[in-house]
């Protein structure tokens, strides 16, 4: 294979993907995050940032000249139609920024932090698709606890993503995460090995 072995990490949300991706990042591996790009493509004075403002207009600006998230994310709640024309804009920008820090980095391998990977069709970026999984009673209580919302707002994220059905079906790899912060990442070293054979194979 012509290019550095790609793995897609991603999870449903709380899932302990920042724990991977963190473990990851600890035994010397790149990780490109996708959450990081999309930041960058819409920071002040990008392309990314005046197309957003071109759709949505100026009330989604900050005084500082930022994106306003909070506001963005209101707009799109009152029409939800309108996150496609989000998604069209930044999605393309996100995907180029993300391949340009893969060939750029230097490792064994790289891995592509991308929390839709599934949902946003994505497979053909990356060789292998590596989940993590835990309970969905599980998730919903780590969302209740971290955003201090109600049980149906953590129901209403946790329906807006791919089920977990459909993120096991299309995983190369599964990390249960089950046990304690240290099972996990014990679970990320031995994949970690086993990616390192893949890379010097070629796979």
């Amino acid at each position: 294979m012509g290019r550095r072995l790609r793995i897609g990490l991603t999870g449903g949300i709380a899932s302990g993907k920042s724990t991977v991706a963190q473990r990851f990042a600890e035994l010397g591996i790149p990780v490109v995050d996708a959450d990081l790009a999309a930041r960058e493509v819409v920071a002040p004075g990008t392309p990314g940032l005046a197309q957003v403002v071109e759709r949505f207009g100026p009330s989604i600006l900050a005084e500082s000249g930022e994106l306003d998230r909070r506001a963005l994310r209101q707009l799109i709640f009152k029409d939800p139609g309108s996150r496609q024309d989000l998604e069209a804009i930044l999605h393309p920008l996100i995907r180029d920024a993300m391949s340009r820090s893969a060939e750029a980095a230097a490792g064994p391998y790289v891995v592509m932090a991308i929390p839709l990977l599934i949902e946003g069709g994505s497979r053909g970026r990356v060789d292998r698709i590596l989940v993590v999984d835990t309970d969905e009673a599980v998730q919903l209580q780590r969302v209740q606890a971290r955003d201090g919302g109600s049980l149906d707002q953590a129901r209403a994220i946790l329906a807006s993503q791919a089920s977990r059905a459909a993120r096991l079906a299309a995983a190369d790899d599964v990390i249960l995460n089950s046990g304690t912060v240290t099972d996990l990442r014990q679970a990320v070293d031995r994949l970690h090995e086993s990616y390192l054979r893949l890379a010097a194979a070629g796979a």
